[in-house]
């Protein structure tokens, strides 16, 4: 499969522009956040966790949309969810606790922004609009109607990131304000998400026919190979009949990768959401949370 690919060349494979953007991005935070600080304001520096969290994220970031694995991710459903698993889940994550909470509050606590914010991280609201724009986008005519315009298929994966952002914000928010407060409203929250991002999996993993034109229909794949691949490359390619299909780059036939991926995405979330609620678990039951304080002096006194 990996030689295969080579036919498309390094812009499609690497993604050279978009590295330039990642090493942008990295580049930025250690000037806002190191020199530059003293100009925002803030004396203090983001701490070694949070530079490797970011730092971890941006590196991610390259990998599921930089990499071959973006590429990859337009020939097979499996390298999509996977993508999709990183960037809208982990991704977010690892920029929330990576960035500093006084940036946080720097941006979001502008007059226009705080009032909208605090609407769209209430629990409620942040959980259905996130579950909800997932399935709405991996409904079959939506999905492929993002495959064939790059800035339909920018917008959604944009909007879809911004609101993986807001779902993480409830219970892991540095604005201490916007978490939910008490543990176990945290983890009804996590068992939310993992309900209500399932109808979707289910939708993909048991279908008894290939759903998406954009993996199945040879037409609809090139028009989905064209959001990576430079325009004279894929034409040269279609014109000499060097690519036919997704089926000459995986052993799997449609259907099954159709339904791994699914299985996929659901095993990764499980996974992601398990490891949140164990720390949510460990927080509420540490010793610490556990310790009765002694009884004070004074009330020790009386009683003698």
């Amino acid at each position: 499969m990996l030689v295969n690919l080579q036919l498309f060349g390094f812009r499609a494979l690497w993604s050279p522009y978009f590295f330039l953007f990642v090493l942008g991005l990295g580049i930025t935070y250690y000037l806002i956040t190191g020199p530059l600080r003293h100009k925002f304001g803030s004396v203090e520096g983001p701490t070694t966790k949070q530079k490797i969290f970011f730092y971890i994220g941006l590196v991610l970031l390259y990998i599921v949309k930089g990499s071959p694995i973006d590429l990859l991710s337009h020939i097979t459903l499996t390298a999509h969810m996977m993508q999709m698993a990183i960037y809208l889940i982990v991704f977010p994550i690892l920029m929330i606790k990576g960035i500093p909470a006084w940036i946080w509050k720097g941006v979001l606590f502008k007059p226009v922004i705080k009032p909208v914010m605090k609407v769209l991280t209430f629990p409620l609201i942040s959980i259905l609009l996130f579950n909800t724009l997932f399935s709405i986008y991996h409904l079959p005519a939506i999905f492929d109607m993002t495959k064939s315009s790059p800035a339909i298929h920018t917008s959604f994966h944009i909007l879809l990131l911004l609101f993986g952002f807001l779902v993480w914000f409830p219970i892991m928010s540095p604005i201490k304000e916007w978490q939910i407060k008490h543990p176990l409203g945290k983890i009804f929250y996590i068992f939310g998400n993992s309900v209500l991002i399932t109808p979707a999996c289910i939708l993909i993993i048991f279908a008894d026919v290939p759903l998406y034109a954009a993996y199945s229909s040879s037409g609809a794949w090139i028009q989905a190979m064209a959001l990576c691949v430079p325009g004279d490359v894929l034409s040269g390619l279609t014109t000499t009949s060097q690519i036919t299909g997704p089926e000459m780059f995986s052993s799997m036939s449609t259907l099954e990768d159709q339904q791994l991926g699914g299985i996929i995405m659901k095993i990764m979330q499980e996974i992601i959401y398990g490891v949140i609620l164990a720390k949510v678990f460990y927080a509420w039951f540490s010793p610490e949370t556990l310790k009765v304080d002694p009884l004070p002096n004074t009330v020790a006194n009386t009683t003698e």
